[in-house]
């Protein structure tokens, strides 16, 4: 590798909007994300359907569901 073109490597805090924190490396000391996987549906059975503005009921209702 060449010497002085890549980043600093240095270790980070993540920060999930769910509040999960966990410490590792990265070259950001500070990382905010949106989901980790403890909020995320495929690793919490959970599925949460985030509605902007009435999108999934004129869904249901275009394919007839209930």
């Amino acid at each position: 590798m060449k010497a002085k073109i890549h980043p600093d490597y240095v270790d980070a805090v993540f920060t999930c909007a769910c509040g999960n924190t966990w410490e590792t490396r990265a070259t950001k000391p500070e990382v905010h994300i949106e989901v980790c996987s403890q909020c995320h549906p495929f690793f919490t059975g959970e599925q949460r359907l985030v509605d902007t503005a009435g999108r999934v009921e004129r869904f249901k209702r275009r394919y007839g569901l209930k």
